[in-house]
């Protein structure tokens, strides 16, 4: 069995002290708590405070939770309400559309997939969460690139690979299919990732009107395409599906 690194079962004790203590706490009451040397105390806790984890109070001394792990646990919750509220949509989606249906959010420099709904059918698939797509040839990637300015910048400076002869990676076309995407609130990707396979997605807002993540159905060209075009009924149906989901996160009160 792998041994556990001491040092970061520490620092998660250390953490777990403060978030459920009082609100700051000195670096004699941590150490004395977790039965720790000073000395130790003091260099975790200084690595913690380097990577945002944790803040001291300079008048005081004493150490609290930084804001880095307030944004993390924030991004967390964000996206379990996303998944949450898209569950019902999804799986309707999924059955009106006959395909896979894909949640996905932006992540290091490419679209996570938080959930993922199977093709409506007896074939055989793989589970996709945890999957990462990338930001500038996938319809998910897209919809992000598009709506979201993190992610915008975030696919500037990635390297946009060409995967097929259909990817589009010059900046300037690039930037065309995005002011495209937005004027028409949804992206396509036509054998731009895998040859073969055509998606469509658009974009899911919360109740600040921020972009938190898209949602798309993927599926065979034959099947989502018709005369070389992405078929108007399930553009729609992704459409009328990202509405729910943004409606159910109070972007609907807007």
């Amino acid at each position: 069995m792998a041994r556990n690194i001491q040092s970061l079962e520490r620092a998660a004790a250390m953490l777990r002290l403060l978030a459920g203590g009082e609100r700051r706490l000195g670096l004699s009451d941590i150490a004395s708590s977790l039965g720790l040397a000073k000395g130790t105390a003091h260099g975790i806790l200084r690595t913690l405070q380097q990577e945002g984890f944790v803040e001291q109070d300079n008048a005081s001394g004493r150490y609290q939770l930084g804001a880095e792990l307030l944004r993390l646990g924030t991004t967390y919750l964000d996206v379990h309400e996303l998944r949450a509220r898209a569950l019902v949509w999804t799986d309707d989606l999924a059955r009106s559309s006959g395909e896979s249906v894909y949640l996905g959010v932006l992540h290091q420099q490419g679209v996570l997939i938080v959930h993922h709904v199977f093709r409506p059918d007896d074939s055989r698939q793989v589970l996709e969460v945890g999957a990462m797509q990338p930001l500038h040839s996938t319809a998910l990637g897209k919809v992000l690139s598009a709506y979201d300015p993190v992610a915008h910048s975030e696919v500037l400076e990635a390297d946009r690979k060409a995967f097929t002869a259909q990817t589009i990676s010059e900046l300037d076309d690039f930037e065309g299919v995005l002011d495209i995407t937005r004027a028409r609130g949804y992206a396509a990707d036509v054998e731009e990732t895998w040859t073969g396979v055509a998606s469509v997605a658009a974009p899911i807002h919360n109740g600040r009107r921020m972009p938190v993540g898209a949602v798309g159905i993927t599926g065979a060209v034959e099947r989502v395409c018709k005369d070389g075009e992405l078929r108007p009924e399930l553009i729609a149906a992704v459409r009328d599906c990202a509405r729910s989901v943004s409606r159910d996160l109070g972007a609907g009160r807007f």
